[in-house]
């Protein structure tokens, strides 16, 4: 029976995290953002000469742009809608020093 439990454990978190990246897709998609075809968790907006990227990887969020302040402009969107954590600047991703 243990081993049901951990399978129900397992299928509600992945089902919870299915629900949050729905919110997310939809929210980065009404604030402009396109969502890549060839990779479901790459989000790109060009508006201007503003290029901004956005990448998920499983519980971390990368995000790019070629203007500052816009930046801060879609972390304090996403802070507001997630209540999300800025971690600072990049340093590390997948295991690779980020320069």
């Amino acid at each position: 029976m243990k081993h049901s439990a951990t399978r129900n454990v397992i299928e509600r978190s992945s089902e919870a995290s299915r629900q949050w990246f729905a919110k997310f897709f939809t929210a980065l998609i009404d604030d402009g953002f396109i969502q890549s075809k060839t990779d479901y968790s790459l989000f790109t907006r060009s508006r201007d000469q503003q290029f901004t990227v956005v990448l998920v990887y499983v519980d971390d969020i990368i995000v790019t742009c070629n203007n500052e302040t816009d930046i801060r402009h879609l972390k304090e969107f996403l802070h507001h809608r997630f209540h999300l954590k800025d971690l600072g600047l990049l340093k590390y991703f997948l295991g690779l020093e980020v320069a």
